[in-house]
């Protein structure tokens, strides 16, 4: 499956600007791939990973990267693919961002400036598993 980049990003920018990172790191990536699933249902599923889980940041995973791996599985049909990408996904993100804990990042969400980047890094990942 070929994501369209371009789309992903401006739907994640989008949605950023009233969602959390899980919330629109999923749907950026389950709209751009017209998955079947309602804005409603996506945005219910992920809203429990914002702010590190439930909104702590303390030490709990950057939402980009839990609503990556919502997305990978709900993208793929193989359990040893999703489990594969999975790995894959946080250790991208941890290369890049040294890092997946959502208070490293923003400094226990004082600063979200990274957030959309971190989104938009990620879900590109996760179009590149998709192409392969």
């Amino acid at each position: 499956m070929k994501l369209d980049k371009q789309i992903l990003e401006e739907k994640i920018r989008e949605y950023r600007k009233s969602k959390s990172c899980s919330e629109s790191t999923l749907m950026g990536l389950c709209q751009t791939a017209d998955y079947p699933m309602s804005e409603e249902d996506m945005s219910r599923l992920a809203c429990g990973f914002a702010g590190g889980m439930g909104g702590t940041f303390d030490e709990g995973t950057c939402g980009a990267v839990t609503g990556a791996l919502m997305a990978n599985g709900l993208l793929n049909d193989e359990n040893e693919i999703i489990k594969a990408n999975a790995k894959e996904i946080f250790n991208t993100f941890k290369d890049e961002y040294g890092t997946v804990r959502c208070d490293l990042i923003t400094n226990n969400g004082k600063d979200k400036s990274p957030c959309v980047d971190c989104c938009v890094f990620i879900a590109n990942k996760v179009a590149d598993l998709l192409d392969k």
